[in-house]
């Protein structure tokens, strides 16, 4: 069997080396259009400001050491330029020579990736993108010798590249067409990566978009000029799928191309892997892109799978990732509020901030985490967390409960490992479980942070639980004070008509709802406390707010 491997990297390479373990006798050749075939794209950034110094550790494999251990014939700096599907052939290029082959196969995979999407206004010519090792070169040969720089875009990689053009010394500015950087992660639990980004020295201007790109400066459409020795464009990528298009394979909707669940596309003996293809999201089976290297790399092993006659499914997406902001780890898994919202589906949102591990141990940070549940049937739909330690774990338990199709309750059950450095006897995800656990059961009911002023509004009273001096520091306007600790005592100086009561991260208020309501009052908690209302309606995040921050804590 001859195999012809169209694209390198995570998806390629992962189908290369499992189809040479899976048959000995294959002939295997990657057809690669850069200079590198294996090289790890997500430690790309770091380079740039000296966390990871070597370059060369960032190229994972090389042509001679692949021909050497896998006996594949990998050819950088060749394009495959057609695909005749009838007659199983490739018609490639070399890009050194211009010379060009045509080559059979008897299996076709395509992995050819994304490209990066620069902004079509004037000037666009000068932003730099970063995607692969030659992207690294040029950005970083003009970080050597810029002293600001503006990256267009807001997401996961535009602030992964703005925090380390930081640490590389440049005056920093990110210009984001949404109200928010990070569009997976909900408004209240974005607004402390925002706090952080100002504190850092970082100009953020969010809800704009780049109107030209001068010699010297960024020009955003609400008329501001941001200067820019150095543009990157990190706006997102894009499906290369113009080989596959060509050739005649089914495109889909959402710009990928279309395989089934053997990664087979509409055309026979192709097969076609990673961020070029379409996925299938695992909440409602629609098609979706999720252009993230576990996907690519699982997706690589299943087409060999599929390939040498071995059952095999792709699994469908979540989306689960996660990134370092600055000393924040922001996470996530599944649909966020906004989706759900917009697809009209039902949800009951949970905020807790608890600490990253045993609170009496040093060193123990606090996290902001959501829980996402179907309130029909106790399906978890997301997660979100944000913090300065333990952010993973906690999502990726989640996001594993979720491929489990474990219940927003059965976290409470959990049996998770425990010591004061790592986390709590009622571990951070534990706790999720047991608060979506008392209002599925009826324990409690809740009111969210943006649901509060409707709820005001409509006759309620807002009772604040803490203490006096939390309550005199900062406080919900229009709240009244009554002090957990006091509440049994003071029942009757309550206004009549329906409560809500609110503490600082929401533990007190469910105490406090729960006296209330075996009293015969009409009461909610509101969820995540003052700290969740205080980040979900901050409208100016470059405020000090560390008098608020230390009461919410």
């Amino acid at each position: 069997m001859d195999i012809v491997i169209v694209g390198g990297v995570a998806g390629g390479m992962s189908a290369a080396t499992r189809l040479r373990r899976l048959d000995e006798n294959a002939g295997i050749t990657v057809v690669e259009r850069g200079e590198h075939v294996s090289f790890a794209n997500c430690g790309l950034p770091y380079h740039l400001s000296g966390v990871i110094p070597e370059r060369d550790s960032l190229l994972l494999q090389t042509p001679q050491g692949l021909a050497a251990r896998f006996g594949i014939e990998v050819l950088v700096r060749h394009e495959a330029r057609s695909i005749d599907t009838a007659g199983h052939k490739l018609e490639i290029v070399d890009l050194t020579t211009g010379e060009s082959r045509v080559v059979g196969y008897d299996a076709l995979v395509l992995s050819p990736g994304a490209r990066a999407v620069v902004p079509p206004v004037p000037g666009a010519e000068r932003a730099l993108t970063l995607r692969d090792v030659h992207d690294l070169d040029v950005l970083g040969e003009q970080v050597a010798r810029a002293r600001t720089a503006v990256v267009i875009g807001g997401g996961f990689v535009g602030l992964e590249v703005a925090e380390n053009l930081l640490a590389a010394g440049l005056q920093v500015a990110i210009v984001e067409a949404a109200p928010q950087v990070m569009t997976p992660i909900d408004v209240e639990m974005v607004a402390p990566v925002h706090r952080r980004l100002r504190e850092h020295g970082i100009d953020l201007s969010l809800g704009t978009t780049v109107a030209e790109i001068t010699a010297d400066a960024v020009v955003t459409s609400d008329g501001r000029s941001l200067p820019a020795d150095l543009v990157v464009a990190a706006i997102g990528v894009r499906p290369d799928v113009d080989l596959a298009r060509e050739a005649g394979l089914r495109i889909g909707a959402r710009g990928g191309i279309v395989v089934d669940e053997t990664l087979r596309t509409s055309a026979p003996d192709v097969w076609a892997v990673g961020d070029a293809v379409e996925k299938l999201d695992a909440l409602d089976g629609a098609a979706t892109l999720v252009p993230l290297a576990n996907t690519a790399n699982l997706q690589g092993r299943l087409v060999a799978d599929a390939i040498v006659g071995r059952p095999t499914a792709q699994r469908p997406v979540r989306g689960t990732a996660i990134v370092s902001v600055l000393g924040l780890q922001v996470g996530s898994t599944g649909w966020n509020e906004r989706r759900l919202r917009a697809a009209g589906k039902p949800y009951r949102a949970i905020h807790t901030h608890p600490s990253s591990h045993a609170g009496y141990y040093p060193g123990a940070a606090s996290m902001s985490l959501k829980l996402l549940v179907d309130p029909t049937n106790d399906e978890i739909l997301g997660a979100q967390a944000v913090g300065e330690d333990g952010v993973d774990k906690r999502i990726d338990v989640v996001a594993t409960a979720m491929a489990g199709g474990l219940t927003a309750s059965d976290l409470a059950d959990l049996e998770l490992a425990y010591a004061p450095q790592f986390g709590s006897a009622k571990d951070p995800v534990n706790m999720l479980g047991w608060v979506d656990r008392a209002a599925d059961e009826g324990l409690v009911a809740t009111v969210q942070w943006h649901e509060l002023a409707d709820v005001l509004a409509a006759g309620a009273t807002l009772v604040d639980v803490r203490t006096p001096d939390e309550h005199t520091r900062a406080r919900i306007p229009g709240s009244v004070l009554l002090p957990l600790d006091e509440l049994r005592s003071r029942l009757d100086e309550l206004p009549a008509g329906p409560l809500v009561v609110h503490c600082a991260v929401g533990m007190r208020g469910y105490l406090a709802a729960r006296v209330l309501a075996q009293h015969g009052r009409d009461v909610r908690n509101l969820d995540g406390g003052y700290r969740t209302w205080l980040d979900g309606t901050r409208t100016d995040d470059s405020t000090d707010d560390s008098t608020h921050r230390r009461t919410a804590s």
